[in-house]
Formats: C-alpha cells, structure tokens, sequence
C-alpha cells in the first residue's frame, strides 16, 4: 500500500480524535509510534501536526489579545472601546455560545470531520506550512 492511498480507519479516527483534543490524542499517537518504531503516514502527520499547530497558535493569539486587552485598559477613554469590543464578542449570539467559541468549534467540527472521512483540510497559511513541513 503506498503512502498516498486511501487512509486506514484507525488513522481517520485518530486525526478526528487529534483535532476534537487540541492535538493531545495524536501527541499521544506519536508517541506510541515513537516507542513502537512505526513511521506515521502522511495522511496522519498532517492532521496531527496541524491540530498541534492550530491548538499552539489558538493559545497564543488569546495570550497575545489578553496582554493587548490590559495594557489598552489602562489608557482613558481606549478602555471603554476595548471592554464593550470584548464584551460583544464574548457574549452569547447563538445557544450560549459567543462568536470567538462559535468559530472555534465550527473549525474544529469542520477539521475532525473531514480528517474523519479520509481528506485532508485545508486552512489558509496554516495548510500551507504543515505541507511545507511534512512534504506531502
């Protein structure tokens, strides 16, 4: 079977599983494969590694847009602007969930479902350097 054929079902489940847990199921799977000696297929180190990226970068433009956040709380005038645009989108729009949650889990819904059915995602410049990467 060669390295672009169809994926196994273990290999969906375990993409799917890797976006649905922000990367920590397929960190765990490469491990596993790690101690095993497999090597990973293509199909499942893209979906791995983009969920890791994804989750890495989500955690880090909240870190870069909270210190942001506090420090233009502290200037008069810009920390009225800065808490209503924070309180509008953090505020309930659709079934208790506001807009940065709808579009967080509308993406990882979208990227656990498409990995599910043995295709790869593809998200803007995110794609593009997990393809540089891993050669696919």
């Amino acid at each position: 079977m060669t390295n672009n054929s169809q994926p196994y079902m273990i290999e969906r489940i375990v993409s799917a599983l890797s976006y649905i847990t922000m990367g920590l199921a397929g960190f765990v799977w490469l491990i596993l494969g790690l101690f095993a000696g497999a090597t990973l297929r293509t199909f499942t180190q893209y979906h791995i590694f983009q969920s890791i990226f994804i989750s890495i970068l989500f955690v880090l433009l909240s870190m870069l847009l909270g210190f942001m956040g506090d420090f233009l709380s502290i200037i008069p005038f810009v920390n009225k602007i800065v808490a209503t645009i924070t309180f509008l989108l953090n505020m309930p729009v659709f079934i208790h969930f506001s807009v940065i949650q709808l579009f967080t889990c509308t993406l990882v819904i979208y990227c656990a479902v498409t990995s599910f059915f043995g295709r790869y995602t593809y998200i803007p410049w995110v794609s593009d350097i997990i393809d540089q990467n891993i050669g696919r």
